[in-house]
């Protein structure tokens, strides 16, 4: 594992993510149910075009998605206070070949982590109604205690409230490490890097 000390968001950060596999897309190689995901292709596109041209792809950032991100200070102190745990901040990790990697929410512990969603209302009271981690996060937070090689992984879904009178519950689930999904993980990310740098290769770089 490889801690890159770069701040989010920043040119660093992003030479550091470009081109590989990231945790919020491991479902584009895996998906939570341990089969090899369909949209393999398209993602390989993307990462070798951004390869090529040295820089991400621009993703067009929605209200819900700027507003989860100015929110998740305040659902990691909800999540602190709750649950009497620190949570610890890093920066955007690898594994020893820099093959993929990601950036966690925090790490709690020594054999955890939590991943926090700030979703518009009605996503979170679906949530809150299935009480365990929705399938399209499986991947991520899988992928997630793969690379920090960690036991158990929080997952949170967080809606602020609006004032007293309107009180709404949290979403807190635990998630266990699955070795299967791993397993399936590791030999799809093998074949995965090697169709890379073959793509590379054939466009000449």
């Amino acid at each position: 594992m490889i801690i890159h000390t770069h701040d989010q968001g920043t040119p660093e950060w992003l030479q550091a993510r470009l081109g590989i596999p990231t945790a919020s897309q491991f479902g584009n190689l895996v998906t939570s149910q341990c089969k090899p995901s369909a949209s393999q292709g398209a993602y390989l596109n993307k990462l070798v075009t951004e390869w090529l041209h040295d820089r991400p792809i621009e993703i067009p950032t929605t209200y819900w998605m700027q507003r989860g991100t100015e929110l998740e200070p305040e659902a990691r102190g909800y999540y602190e206070i709750y649950t009497g745990k620190s949570v610890t901040e890093t920066g955007f990790v690898t594994n020893d070949d820099r093959t993929c990697g990601g950036s966690p929410d925090g790490l709690v512990g020594d054999d955890s982590g939590v991943e926090f969603k700030c979703p518009k209302d009605e996503t979170h009271t679906e949530y809150c109604l299935a009480k365990k981690c929705p399938a399209k996060y499986v991947p991520q937070v899988q992928g997630l205690m793969y690379l920090f090689e960690r036991d158990h992984w929080d997952f949170m879904s967080y809606y602020p409230y609006p004032d007293e009178a309107t009180r709404r519950p949290q979403l807190l689930v635990r998630v266990d490490r699955d070795e299967k999904w791993v397993s399936a993980f590791e030999i799809e990310l093998d074949k995965f890097t090697e169709k890379l740098a073959k793509a590379k290769q054939k466009l000449g770089a």
